[in-house]
């Protein structure tokens, strides 16, 4: 089976199982795990951040980062197809108290014009702004790496207005590599910033969240509350060190996206996006079928997507499917539905 569902799909290497296998470990909540305290010092390196916390998932680092900058009530500013707004369960309001309000920008990335409009003053009657949260790569609109200086320029116009800056960036290191730039270059302008270890660069659990060392203070008490208090986490941990060796192997990645988005490109009904990094949306629509009847074709071809609309598909590639896996993809799907 080809499984290009996710990235979050990649199996821990034989280094990473034996990483964990001899990992020194102790109690982290006590901040005694050697192994997470290395992790936690060069991811914050990594960043360019000052402290790094370690967190078993995404969606907590992205949830604490909120609850940390922000007071009960305010408003979070958010592009309306972030992750943070469709696939975090409403966590903003139920972690935070935070009410939402998203914009529509280019790119997913608010001009200071909007920031500046969105933003809202605190007064007798509105609760104020709290938090301006941005995403790169930008999962849903088909995995664009952003610009540094549209990250900056709309950082810059919130924190004019005393709003900090979070970064999803799940998927950072492959924006940083898609652009050929060093990953502080999209990181140094905010505040905060969360980063997965376990898409594409294949450690088995694990995020970090990253910022000023009285941010991470606190972010480890808020960890503690929302129940990701950890103990011997080295285990968990060790392969997390290993896998930000594996930032350069994300090129790979971005290479076969592109093969994938070609082959598509000539099947009969796919209308694909052009990947800027590993992630190709292909909106069926001219095929006539349904999604799911779209997806259970290719599972028939022993290939696997995932549905991300009512008539898009995605496709993640990772270090776990070869540029052979591609072709042999491209092959099925083509036998599956014909090429133009």
């Amino acid at each position: 089976m080809i499984d290009l569902r996710s990235d979050t799909v990649t199996k821990p290497d034989d280094e990473m199982r034996e990483a964990a296998r001899t990992a020194e470990v102790g109690d982290d909540v006590y901040g005694e795990d050697p192994t997470v305290n290395e992790l936690e010092a060069r991811a914050a390196d990594a960043v360019g951040k000052a402290a790094a916390l370690y967190v078993p998932s995404g969606t907590m680092g992205n949830q604490i980062a909120a609850r940390v900058h922000t007071e009960r009530g305010q408003e979070v500013l958010a592009d309306r197809e972030s992750h943070v707004v469709k696939y975090e369960l409403g966590g903003l309001a139920q972690h935070a108290d935070l009410q939402v309000r998203t914009y529509d920008a280019d790119r997913g990335v608010p001009s200071p014009e909007q920031v500046a409009t969105a933003r809202v003053a605190e007064d007798l009657h509105r609760p104020g702004t709290g938090l301006l949260c941005l995403e790169n790569t930008h999962n849903a609109r088909g995995g664009l790496a952003i610009a540094p200086e549209r990250i900056a320029a709309a950082a810059e116009a919130a924190r004019e207005r005393d709003v900090p800056v979070h970064l999803d960036g799940a998927r950072v290191f492959n924006a940083a590599t898609a652009l050929d730039a060093p990953a502080t270059d999209v990181t140094d302008p905010v505040d905060s910033v969360m980063f997965c270890l376990s898409k594409g660069l294949g450690a088995p659990v694990g995020s970090m969240l990253a910022g000023s060392e009285e941010f991470v203070e606190r972010a480890r008490r808020v960890r503690k509350l929302f129940g990701g208090g950890l103990r011997q986490a080295g285990i968990v941990a060790a392969p997390g060190l290993h896998a930000l060796e594996n930032v350069d192997d994300l090129a790979t990645d971005h290479e076969n996206a592109r093969l994938l988005a070609d082959g598509l490109a000539a099947v009969d009904g796919f209308d694909v996006q052009s990947p800027e990094t590993n992630i190709v949306l292909a909106d069926i629509e001219g095929t006539g079928l349904e999604t799911e009847t779209v997806l259970e074709r290719l599972r028939d071809r022993d290939v696997l997507a995932s549905a991300f609309g009512p008539t898009t598909l995605r496709f993640c590639t990772h270090r776990d499917v070869s540029r052979e896996n591609i072709e042999a993809a491209i092959d099925a799907i083509e036998a599956a539905f014909g090429a133009t």
